[in-house]
């Protein structure tokens, strides 16, 4: 009896202080330190998500239902923290108490919280029940100041995902973003767009890695997303490079090496394959006619090209063999919408969606009439003040002077 109690002694300790481990390598370090608790409440709560979502080939159906799953991961790591509390402090308890196991259980359960359904009656025991009492007010404090810096950093983060959308459409894709910003002449944008998108990279890194439940928060639109806004920008970088490299914006390159070096730091915190070091001949999943098909909805658009397709092909390859495993893992892991360019995903899931377009509308020659009619009149008045008098409020709007009446004289 005196070892089994000697051994729930251990038994509590480790549990406790691994509890807290958890706890604090999880909130309150500022890094990417991994936790074993979470590590296996977090795959477990994805998997039971994926499955379920599984069940829908709609992709706005599977949105909806995996929108739930980094809520619900929180939750339970923080009923599975106070459970293995509970579990812990009986264990200490226990070889305190002349009863029984359960009895120590419960003094646990009404302790971890100030319920008062059972009472300490030793000294030692009291010195244990308030070690504990104070161990599940601190984490639950700790998971409640946790919580606004989880949404702080995703608001930071959807906001430069949502600006994206007005010029790339949902979900994103880079020969539509640079076909877009063709068709208006603004290609001299670009430059400021990978430079706010290197900038938002080095943000991510920091804040998804400490805190990996960022990487499975979903955006608001079911078509948007983290990761392929991330690809889409980063290809456009790796387009223009490959298409116009005399003419390609400056901040393109250090953009694309922090979007490569961003994409690594969160392939190790989620546990995925890195590409330490690939060959610019390595094969990318990427294919040769799906690139021309880009390109071509680029140069329908208007953008002039240094080189064509095929001879562009050989260095736009050489980019994204530095981040396309990377990106296709990290977008199947957190089941990213289908955009073209993203590789593939898990369950019945539909084929990729290329963002619409939205179309061209002139005015209709009836509205261009009425404009014409429009620029008379302010012409009209322009040259003819006296007869469009100031309206007197008094009286009511003015009228123009009628054929038989003259118009009034000046006074001297």
């Amino acid at each position: 009896m005196l070892v089994l109690r000697a051994v729930s002694l251990i038994g509590g300790a480790v549990i406790t202080t691994g509890t807290f481990g958890s706890v604090v390598r999880t909130v309150i370090i500022p890094r990417a330190v991994p936790s074993r608790i979470s590590s296996v409440l977090e795959a477990v709560t994805q998997w039971v998500a994926t499955r379920i979502a599984n069940m829908r080939a709609a992709y706005p159906d599977r949105d909806r239902r995996l929108a739930y799953a980094a809520p619900a991961f929180l939750v339970v790591r923080l009923a599975a923290w106070i459970g293995l509390l509970v579990v812990g402090f009986a264990l200490l308890l226990w070889p305190l108490m002349s009863g029984s196991l359960g009895d120590a259980l419960r003094l646990s359960a009404s302790s971890i919280f100030p319920l008062g359904i059972a009472t300490a009656r030793s000294a030692a025991q009291t010195a244990v029940v308030f070690l504990e009492t104070a161990s599940g007010i601190a984490v639950v404090a700790l998971q409640i100041s946790y919580l606004p810096t989880l949404y702080a950093a995703f608001n930071k983060r959807e906001t430069l995902v949502t600006l994206l959308a007005s010029r790339s459409g949902s979900p994103p894709w880079a020969p539509e973003i640079l076909a877009r910003h063709a068709l208006i002449d603004n290609l001299d944008s670009l430059g400021p767009l990978y430079a706010a998108w290197e900038e938002w990279a080095a943000d991510l890194t920091e804040s998804h890695t400490s805190y990996t439940p960022l990487l499975y928060f979903r955006s608001p639109d079911p078509l948007r997303s983290w990761i392929l806004a991330l690809l889409a920008v980063m290809d456009a970088a790796a387009l223009q490079l490959s298409l116009t490299p005399l003419t390609a914006p400056a901040p393109a390159r250090p953009f694309l090496r922090m979007g490569i070096v961003c994409l690594g730091a969160l392939s190790r915190a989620a546990g995925l394959p890195v590409a330490e070091d690939p060959s610019p001949d390595d094969p990318i999943q990427l294919t040769l006619s799906e690139f021309q098909d880009g390109v071509a909805r680029m140069a329908k658009a208007g953008w002039e090209m240094d080189r064509g397709a095929e001879e562009a092909w050989v260095h736009f390859r050489g980019w994204r063999v530095n981040y396309e495993r990377m990106a296709y893992a990290l977008a199947r892991r957190v089941d990213a919408p289908p955009g073209p360019w993203s590789g593939t995903r898990r369950g019945r899931l539909q084929s990729s969606v290329v963002p619409v377009r939205p179309p061209h509308r002139s005015p209709s020659p009836e509205v261009l009439e009425v404009l014409a009619i429009t620029r008379a009149r302010q012409s009209r008045r322009e040259v003819h003040p006296h007869l469009h008098p100031n309206p007197d409020p008094a009286h009511g709007p003015a009228s123009a002077p009628s054929s038989d009446e003259a118009p009034p004289r000046p006074e001297p």
